[in-house]
């Protein structure tokens, strides 16, 4: 049995300049974490002549054409396996909190088949755009490539995009004091929405590719912000690190009504009168998970659990996508 797992990640800045629609016009510019929550995808030889396929449901047919599971029905066409494959995936956060689950799982998947394949040589970018051209030009999903290339690098990343589509990965300068300054201030709690960002990005896509003015301008201030938010965490401050976040997620709220609800922002104001310096919705928006810098935890924390806002724990991961058994 081969075992991948692939990081989930925080988002940090220049979120949404990793779509086509912007940069094959514009480039684009992101700084991404990956964190110690995992997707787990499991392959083995099944003793049958058939693909037997499990994750929050269970498929099991003849033929790959067959199988409902999108990512796993594109990538197995496009690498020619099978029949007699078992797949399983598990996760320790679920689907549509904002984390980038769907490029994780991805690049779990390709890591496990290519070693099952006794072929596991691809390089972290060669990983990250063979994920990318199963999401976004076998199955045409309205995505970046901010969480495949997250995934399977790593660490706190900068990621520049070409226009071209090529990507240039390099890992931020950050001292050690600086990490485990941003380890101990982060915290990161659930909205209790659980959403999918297609129609967010969808819409966000639609209105890029059309040139919509404020669109434009308001993802090339999102990738401004992301490298000041770069800026300031080589430069050690932390503090201004927070302060740009809540500069973020108020332009980043500026996209679409359905970025944020009334639930959303009764907590961010929550944790602005209690100790945060700032912090933003990960991911796409409408859901999922809210990030607060705050050098009084135990103050936010007291007033997140009175709000009902479970708190999630991490630490960063440096590893990226990587076998965990064979």
């Amino acid at each position: 049995m081969i075992i991948a797992r692939s990081p989930l990640r925080i988002s940090l800045g220049g979120g949404g300049t990793d779509l086509p629609s912007y940069y094959e016009s514009h480039g684009g510019f992101f700084i991404s974490a990956a964190i110690n929550k995992y997707v787990y995808v499991m392959v083995n030889e099944s003793w049958h002549d058939e693909y037997i396929v499990k994750y929050s449901q269970f498929e099991q047919t003849k033929h790959v054409c067959d199988i409902k599971h999108p990512i796993v029905r594109a990538t197995l066409e496009w690498f020619e396996m099978g029949p007699n494959l078992e797949i399983c995936s598990i996760a320790d956060i679920p689907q549509g909190t904002g984390l980038g689950s769907s490029g994780s799982f991805t690049t779990a998947l390709i890591k496990a088949l290519q070693a099952y394949k006794k072929n596991d040589w691809l390089s972290p970018n060669e990983l990250a755009e063979q994920a990318c051209h199963v999401e976004i030009d076998l199955l045409n999903e309205p995505v970046g490539k901010q969480d495949q290339y997250i995934s399977a690098f790593g660490g706190i990343t900068c990621f520049d995009i070409g226009v071209d589509g090529k990507v240039d990965a390099y890992p931020a300068k950050i001292s050690e004091e600086t990490l485990s300054r941003l380890e101990d201030n982060l915290a990161i709690f659930f909205t209790g929405y659980s959403r999918s960002a297609s129609e967010l990005l969808t819409n966000q896509n639609e209105r890029s590719k059309n040139s919509e003015a404020a669109m434009l301008e308001n993802l090339h201030r999102i990738k401004v912000l992301g490298t000041r938010i770069k800026d300031a965490l080589e430069g050690g401050n932390t503090r201004l690190f927070g302060e740009l976040m809540h500069e973020h997620w108020q332009c980043k709220r500026e996209r679409s009504k359905g970025m944020s609800n009334d639930r959303i922002n009764d907590l961010y104001q929550l944790a602005m009168l209690n100790g945060a310096t700032g912090g933003k919705l990960i991911g796409a928006g409408g859901g999922g998970f809210l990030m607060f810098y705050c050098e009084e935890k135990n103050r936010l924390r007291d007033a997140m659990r009175k709000a009902n806002a479970k708190e999630m724990r991490f630490r960063f991961d440096f590893s990226g996508t990587s076998l965990v058994g064979l």
